[in-house]
């Protein structure tokens, strides 16, 4: 018989609040580090929709759950119910990790490190350069920030289902890095080609491609990609996307959002804890548990 985890009262509890959740990865991550680590802890999801979340949080302080991580749609969301905000997170206008302190609630976004940590061996390549970036939501925030604050880019093109919601963005970082150099595009291909083509990085930040819609993706003009070029997609189930096959296809360096996810996992890992993160081997099972779910 397979040894069971012991819950007791002094086991601490964490995980994730986000609709849906049925494909994340991430009580498995978390629960597999725990494990390695020999900490008391346990990761749960809880399937939260937005007309509940005021409420959620409440009730993780009533039951003095340790920490949350919040995905989609909660990241920009969650920020009035907390009682404190990280500089970078308040930068940024979203949260992804959540830490409970005794019924005070901390927010933090690990997302800048995971999307820092995956792109920093580029840092020279991508100094200067122009960029186009899919999503209007809180991922896309965390890959702007990152982009302004670490890699000097010269120019960015956001580009949303709804156009409205990328000018948000635009205007916020206008105002809280007064940088001025953000153009907003609607998702109409093949109108788009001219600009894709003419970024040195292209940035899927969106959900689009995700399990169990792995048939989508942002653009599925080949001519939009080229062998200058880097493509990263944060989406990491599936780990070899629509888009980023089509990248490859025509000659782009491509970038699966594996490293992000685990990098910005193992952040989240050492607020709560205090305790590293064992990233090489929660990296190698996660990439063998995603094969195994083709």
């Amino acid at each position: 018989m397979p040894d069971v985890k012991e819950i007791s009262q002094s086991t601490k509890l964490v995980g994730v609040i986000g609709h849906p959740l049925k494909h994340s990865y991430s009580p498995f991550m978390h629960n597999l580090a725990f494990t390695l680590t020999d900490l008391d802890y346990l990761y749960l999801p809880f399937d939260i929709t937005s007309n509940n979340l005021k409420d959620a949080l409440k009730g993780m302080v009533a039951l003095g759950i340790t920490g949350f991580n919040v995905t989609i749609p909660h990241k920009e969301k969650v920020i009035p119910f907390l009682n404190e905000v990280s500089e970078g997170a308040s930068i940024v206008g979203a949260v992804n990790t959540i830490v409970n302190d005794n019924g005070i609630l901390y927010g933090h976004n690990t997302d800048v490190h995971g999307i820092y940590e995956t792109l920093k061996e580029y840092k020279k390549d991508l100094s200067g350069s122009v960029v186009s970036i899919f999503g209007a939501g809180g991922a896309a925030r965390s890959v702007v920030f990152t982009l302004l604050r670490y890699f000097h880019v010269k120019k960015i093109h956001l580009i949303n289902r709804t156009v409205e919601r990328a000018d948000v963005i635009k205007t916020y970082f206008s105002e809280k890095m007064l940088y001025n150099r953000i153009k907003t595009h609607s998702l109409y291909p093949p109108d788009l080609v001219k600009v894709l083509s003419k970024s040195k990085l292209i940035i899927n930040a969106s959900s689009i491609g995700m399990h169990p819609k792995e048939d989508d993706s942002p653009t599925k003009i080949a001519e939009s990609f080229h062998a200058n070029q880097l493509v990263f997609d944060i989406v990491y189930n599936p780990i070899s996307t629509k888009f980023l096959r089509l990248a490859a296809r025509e000659g782009a360096t491509i970038i699966n959002g594996l490293k992000m996810f685990v990098e910005q996992g193992a952040h989240s890992f050492e607020l709560w804890t205090g305790k590293p993160m064992p990233t090489e081997e929660i990296y190698a099972a996660l990439k063998s548990q995603l094969k195994e779910g083709l």
